[in-house]
């Protein structure tokens, strides 16, 4: 494929609305911003979270606790579902998203102990569970802690 050979995905570009080109174009007239008022003045912006003078619904609702923005979010998998792998598989965080039993977005992946396992596996991920990491070692696989 070259350069020139790329065309646009059906739809990716949408053609601007032409608003106030006469009645029968469909945004004639008041051109979509109906009759009078606030909204239909030139220069005005919503403002985020504004209802009309009413109190907004952020400062109605009541705050409690506190969000910790940078806490890690981890991914859990439980040894039950690593059967999936062949014996003396290496399991990795790339390998685990590839089987698709890991998705979205996470800061690491941590092995649960829920199932049972039956095959000699290498297991990489940034935590294990004291239960987890007992079935795997019980079999004859490893658990490697890595850092990333």
């Amino acid at each position: 494929m070259k350069l020139h050979e790329l065309k646009m995905t059906p739809g990716a570009r949408v053609a601007r609305r032409r608003v106030g080109r006469g009645e029968s174009s469909g945004m004639g007239k008041t051109s979509g911003r109906g009759h009078k008022g606030q909204m239909a003045r030139k220069g005005h912006k919503h403002k985020a979270g504004f209802e009309g003078g009413q109190m907004p619904l952020l400062r109605r609702l009541p705050k409690r606790g506190f969000t910790n923005h940078s806490r890690r979010v981890w991914a859990p998998v439980n040894v039950g579902v690593l059967a999936e792998f062949a014996d003396g598989a290496e399991v990795s965080a790339a390998s685990l998203r590839e089987a698709g039993l890991v998705r979205g977005r996470w800061d690491g992946i941590k092995i649960l102990g829920e199932g049972e396992i039956s095959r000699k596996l290498t297991v990489k991920a940034q935590a294990f569970s004291a239960t987890a990491k007992a079935k795997i070692e019980a079999v004859g696989g490893t658990c490697q802690v890595v850092t990333d």
